[in-house]
């Protein structure tokens, strides 16, 4: 029973990272207004990748991970099914586990045991060798987000000067389409 004329604090929810998939109208301005209605309500963009993926039908796929209490990214679901050129808002983060990859390109400057030693980490990871000088290299590396920060930051000791990355790009396990 409650003794006190004052209610119970509401219990904080936790903030949580998802990732969802939106399937778009291929028309100008699309991005710029999904992007705006981030920005206008103070949510976060964390990741971002878009690309047209049916030709014949004009539509694009936009990738968006993001983090937010279980509220806040039902608000957010909620206000991109609204928008007109939004087919379908998909939370991969609740299907299960999605396969997400990201790409990075790797710039890598050095002579001598670093060079050496860039060589024999990109080789651990896995990465191709793109573009070799006398003096520096270009690696690509396609992954999880995580194994591309440890590859990051493995490469900052050895001489790296420049990163490109591409954002995940995520799809559901299983044979059920979006």
């Amino acid at each position: 029973m409650n003794t006190t004329h004052y209610p119970t604090a509401p219990t904080a929810q936790p903030i949580a990272r998802h990732t969802l998939a939106v399937i778009v109208d291929n028309e100008p301005g699309v991005l710029a207004r999904i992007a705006g209605l981030f920005s206008g309500r103070g949510y976060n963009i964390e990741s971002l990748t878009v690309s047209e993926t049916e030709h014949e039908k004009h539509l694009s796929r936009i990738t968006v991970v993001t983090s937010g209490t279980a509220n806040v990214i039902d608000q957010i679901k909620a206000h991109l099914d609204r928008l007109v050129p939004v087919h379908r808002v998909v939370d991969l983060t609740l299907q299960g586990e999605a396969i997400e990859r990201e790409l990075c390109l790797v710039k890598v400057v050095g002579k001598g045991d670093y060079r050496v030693e860039a060589m024999r980490l990109a080789a651990s990871f896995g990465a191709r060798t793109l573009d070799a000088t006398l003096t520096s290299f270009v690696f690509e590396l396609t992954g999880a987000t995580d194994e591309i920060e440890r590859f990051i930051k493995l490469m900052t000791v050895v001489g790296l000067t420049e990163v490109s990355r591409t954002g995940i790009a995520a799809m559901s396990r299983g044979a059920e389409a979006m």
